[in-house]
């Protein structure tokens, strides 16, 4: 696969419908697609539903004239484009499953709410740590880790290259670690049950 720097005259002939651009594309972006919604352990239809979907949508918003025009921002605007479908998808999804489906015994279960608590309370742990991180250092982490935004336009955010993106990611790891083990520590001593 060819990895050719994503242009503002690559932008262009996608709009324009160029077969070997679109081509490419599809191909380039297609296997990060894949990889990053098979990590979510869905099924193979879905997957390829998404896919396009996304695809269809990129292309409808490159063709509008008020659409992307900085090649460099098209790997965080596919990224992102596919999050919003991947959303709608299990909002559909949950909307309409049937109860038929779900064991209510199995929900009203004591270890599954002890299970659903848990999770929870990591959630408002991690989200308070989050927040008490310095803003730089959160916001690397959330676009990393919870918006899975490209490294490239990463980069361009906080104007760095990808080798101090590593460095900065290896710091604020590091100051999140640090923040949890003192959290976990004083609710040990506190005799709560560490999370």
């Amino acid at each position: 696969m060819n990895l050719e720097p994503l242009t503002d005259d690559y932008l262009v002939k996608l709009a324009s419908s160029d077969e070997e651009a679109i081509r490419h594309f599809i191909q380039y972006f297609g296997s990060l697609l894949l990889i990053k919604l098979r990590a979510r352990m869905l099924p193979p239809l879905v997957i390829d539903e998404i896919r396009q979907e996304t695809f269809a949508r990129v292309f409808a918003a490159l063709r509008k004239p008020e659409g992307i025009r900085d090649g460099r921002k098209l790997g965080s605007f596919v990224n992102s484009v596919c999050n919003h479908v991947l959303a709608e998808y299990y909002r559909r999804d949950s909307r309409w499953s049937a109860v038929d489906d779900v064991n209510l015994d199995q929900l009203a279960a004591p270890e599954n709410t002890e299970k659903a608590l848990l999770v929870r309370e990591r959630q408002q742990i991690v989200h308070s740590i989050l927040q008490s991180l310095p803003t730089r250092e959160r916001a690397i982490l959330e676009a990393v880790f919870l918006e899975e935004a490209d490294k490239d336009a990463i980069c361009h955010q906080f104007g760095i290259d990808r080798g101090y993106l590593r460095v900065l990611v290896h710091r604020a790891k590091a100051a999140f670690r640090q923040k949890l083990s003192t959290s976990t520590s004083r609710k040990t001593q506190a005799g709560e049950p560490a999370p």
